[in-house]
């Protein structure tokens, strides 16, 4: 019980510095180093990222945790009163935070890993078509606004623009993140290669000269890539699980 104790109190501790760290870099960006574009793209991928989804990182302990769904809807309410006040930095991790919540909750609805990996399947397909010829490429290019209310921000240092990840992309990630833990896959390499992921379809986008790319295809394929091996296995067994299960059942059925 000791040892729980305080490995959550660390926890604790690590988000509030972590936390206060990044509240001071969004309140001061404007003020920092004007750099060029693919320093930005750098800083944002390799720094401003994985500070932001550290975060969820060290609240995956609350995963299990009961009353997901309307500490979601609780945080999605705090945003909407930040974005009327004008507070940016405090709404943006509160959808942050909220929409975590909402991907630990629905995890609870995957039965078996087999889910998890359906969709990690189909989902790259769906965002992609969303972005490029759907409703996402409506909403980005004739009601930015919507997107923009509807995203995390990673600012850039030195200007008054940002980056921006919508919010299904930031539930997939929570999702698969805590999946890696349900399932005892590999947690910690599942959370750095979801997280380069973001940063690599923020170069792409711009290497591309693109308006944006769906970032839900990268992000699952980090997903199957850090854990790729371990679901096969996984699979495989109960194949053969079920398999030596409905051939005892037919025997037995069989015996005079």
């Amino acid at each position: 019980m000791r040892s729980r104790a305080r490995s959550r109190h660390v926890s604790l501790g690590g988000a509030l510095a972590l936390g206060t760290a990044l509240a001071l870099y969004y309140a001061f960006h404007e003020r920092l180093w004007n750099a060029s574009t693919w320093w930005d793209i750098a800083f944002i991928a390799f720094i401003l990222i994985p500070a932001c989804f550290a975060l969820v990182w060290l609240v995956l302990p609350l995963r299990n945790a009961p009353g997901l769904l309307a500490v979601g809807l609780a945080f999605g309410v705090l945003a909407l009163l930040f974005h009327l006040a004008g507070w940016n930095t405090p709404e943006n991790f509160s959808k942050l935070f909220g929409v975590t919540a909402v991907g630990f909750w629905f995890l609870r609805y995957f039965e078996t890993l087999n889910w998890v990996v359906l969709v990690a399947l189909i989902i790259p397909w769906v965002d992609a078509y969303s972005v490029w010829r759907g409703p996402t490429k409506v909403i980005v290019n004739e009601h930015r606004n919507v997107f923009t209310n509807f995203s995390f921000a990673f600012a850039i240092p030195g200007e008054t623009s940002a980056a921006n990840l919508g919010l299904p992309d930031l539930l997939f990630f929570a999702l698969f993140l805590a999946a890696s833990v349900q399932w005892e896959l590999r947690p910690r390499l599942t959370w750095l290669l979801l997280t380069l992921s973001f940063g690599a379809t923020l170069a792409l986008a711009v290497w591309g000269e693109l308006g944006g790319l769906p970032a839900l295809p990268l992000l699952a394929l980090a997903f199957l890539l850090a854990n790729g091996d371990l679901i096969w296995t996984r699979l495989r067994r109960e194949r053969a699980a079920r398999s030596a299960e409905t051939g005892t059942r037919s025997s037995g059925r069989s015996e005079p």
